[in-house]
């Protein structure tokens, strides 16, 4: 006998309940009730689930059933067919993967090559305040063009170095996702052959924004003003000059790379902008800086911070010309102070003054100079620029 509606909600004895043509009201022993198709296929029986009671009507069951029959019909096996279907569905669904999440998952596996703690933190808060908005959710197999320049285009013009970067590391994430499989084709974030022909090149639309620096005319005078300033910033900040170097370099550096003997500052790789080690002459303003420093016991920094056991913050410095009146200046501008200097006011070849702003060097010509560190040209370059800056 066929099966009916009453008959299946009547139904609570475990057991299988025939409709005919191997459709089965299936009965568990704890009472859930479930459609189940049977069928001889090369001579073996199989069954086939087509679903909860809960889920189907008996009709929806009986169409079910029809198409199974279709199938073995046409020499087909429904239950094959069911399984590929299953594991096409879920390996799409492994494979699909948000733009946010593709975001996340190549942070994690290269931000141990930021050597710099906050260019690590802006690569995800950049994408967090101008990307996430407009397609951080999507598939980041479905993201296209339209998608990268909906993100951009608000920025391009009022925040062009920001938007340049976001740019490439939207670029980045999607090259990774290519790679992992989670997308196909060209990508859309690329700048040459693709977006740069439909927006306006950096350099035409945000001039090249220089750290403000002091006039080197004016170094003597403010060196002297700085030396009479006590604390430990001021002192960093009177070494930082002296040696043309970076803020980070300064406020991370350690007595164990200090050579007083040699006067040698050697600044290991993993410090450097450039990823190699760069070592400083130290003129005798430089040593004589160091050693009336006082040493904190079990603090390793040269230049102690205001808490017991570490260094001054990478503001410090700037806090200095602050209070000295001097904020219209950067302290990476002293950089380039120097660099005005050497260029205007002495014959030192260029290349000697780049080794010695730790500079990579792009001419062809002037790396070839690079094969040694010219380390005793650069010690009377900045004797003579500690000199300069005590007249």
């Amino acid at each position: 006998m066929k099966l009916s509606v009453k008959k299946v909600e009547r139904l609570t004895e475990p057991g299988r309940y025939g409709d005919g043509r191997g459709l089965y009201l299936q009965v568990t022993p704890t009472g859930t009730k479930s459609w189940l198709f049977r069928y001889e296929r090369d001579g073996r029986e199989k069954s086939m689930g087509l679903g909860s009671v809960a889920d189907f009507t008996l009709e929806e069951a009986r169409d079910k059933a029809r198409d199974a029959r279709r199938a073995l019909a046409d020499g087909r096996d429904p239950l094959t067919e069911k399984r590929a279907k299953m594991a096409a569905s879920s390996l799409a669904a492994a494979k699909t993967i948000t733009f946010r999440d593709a975001a996340q998952h190549y942070y994690d596996q290269h931000k141990a090559q930021w050597q710099n703690p906050k260019h690590a933190a802006q690569f995800l808060s950049t994408l967090r305040d101008y990307v996430f908005p407009h397609f951080g959710e999507l598939p980041v197999g479905e993201i296209g063009t339209s998608e990268v320049l909906r993100a951009l285009e608000p920025i391009w013009h009022s925040k062009t170095e920001t938007a340049s970067r976001v740019r490439g590391r939207v670029e980045k994430v999607l090259a990774w996702a290519t790679v992992r499989g989670f997308r196909n084709g060209d990508n859309p974030a690329r700048w040459t052959g693709h977006l740069k022909e439909a927006l306006p090149a950096r350099s035409r639309i945000s001039a090249v924004s220089h750290h403000a620096a002091l006039p080197h005319a004016d170094i003597p005078h403010f060196m002297s003003v700085l030396s009479a300033r006590e604390g430990s910033s001021a002192r960093a900040l009177e070494y930082t000059i002296i040696c043309a170097a970076r803020t980070s370099e300064v406020t991370g550096a350690r007595w164990d790379e200090i050579d007083l003997e040699n006067r040698v500052w050697t600044i290991p790789a993993e410090r450097m902008k450039a990823g190699k080690e760069h070592r400083v002459p130290l003129s005798p303003s430089a040593v004589k800086t160091l050693r009336a420093l006082p040493r904190e016991e079990g603090n390793s920094f040269v230049f102690a911070g205001l808490r017991r056991g570490t260094g001054i913050s990478n503001m410090a410095m700037a806090s200095v010309l602050k209070r000295m009146g001097f904020d219209h200046v950067t302290v990476h501008g002293f950089r380039s102070t120097f660099r005005d200097w050497a260029a205007e006011s002495t014959s030192y070849a260029n290349h000697v003054v780049e080794m010695a702003l730790a500079h990579t060097i792009i001419n062809k010509v002037e790396a070839a100079y690079r094969r040694g560190d010219l380390f005793d040209k650069r010690r009377e370059l900045m004797r003579d620029w500690a000199k300069y800056c005590s007249e």
